[in-house]
């Protein structure tokens, strides 16, 4: 089983409001990613969640996901992501890491790290767009011990630079998707689409 892993838990400092609330297309940026997951069909959904966590629980209702809490928000990303492998369940091969504040993921990217995967011989599945590489990565589940041992804000990034031989990089002739971070983030993505 594919589950997928949304990682909700920042605390949105430089946007200086909750950012995956944020209205686009009249959804809220965290629906939009999440529905992109499930759209792609994978199997279990585990969104993670900072302690107070209602609105973002609100924003999802109605979708088939689960909620994992990561205690430590102010931490960093390493505690989202291991909140969030941990919460899998038993049987899950591969993990789709994906970033909240990614609203507008192609449904050809997320499809063709999944084709990648189910070819086999990596461990690790990335997204190699114009820019470099980036956004979401899949982990098999022979790497989850390493990423339940993440720490700081770093994310999953080190594992996947630490052996280049274990990972896919699989090409797609797209633009970065973009993250949302600031208010002109956020205004650039509002008027560009």
């Amino acid at each position: 089983m594919i589950a997928g892993v949304v990682l909700a838990a920042g605390l949105s400092r430089r946007m200086g409001r909750p950012k995956l609330l944020l209205p686009l297309d009249g959804r809220p940026l965290i629906r939009r990613t999440v529905e992109a997951l499930a759209a792609a069909g994978l199997a279990d959904l585990v969104v993670v969640v900072p302690p107070e966590s209602d609105a973002l629980r609100a924003a999802l209702d109605g979708l088939s996901v689960r909620f994992a809490v990561n205690p430590a928000p102010e931490a960093g990303q390493a505690g989202s992501v291991v909140a969030g492998v941990a919460a899998l369940t038993p049987g899950t091969t591969a993990a789709l890491i994906a970033l909240g504040d990614q609203p507008d993921l192609p449904a050809a990217v997320l499809t063709g790290l999944l084709e990648r995967h189910r070819a086999g011989g990596a461990a690790i599945v990335a997204p190699r767009y114009r820019e470099g590489r980036g956004n979401p990565v899949l982990f098999t589940a022979e790497v989850f011990p390493e990423l339940l041992r993440l720490d700081g804000d770093q994310g999953a990034r080190a594992i996947v630079d630490a052996d280049a031989a274990r990972v896919a990089l699989v090409p797609f002739d797209l633009p970065m998707p973009r993250d949302v971070d600031t208010p002109d983030d956020y205004e650039s993505l509002r008027h560009h689409r």
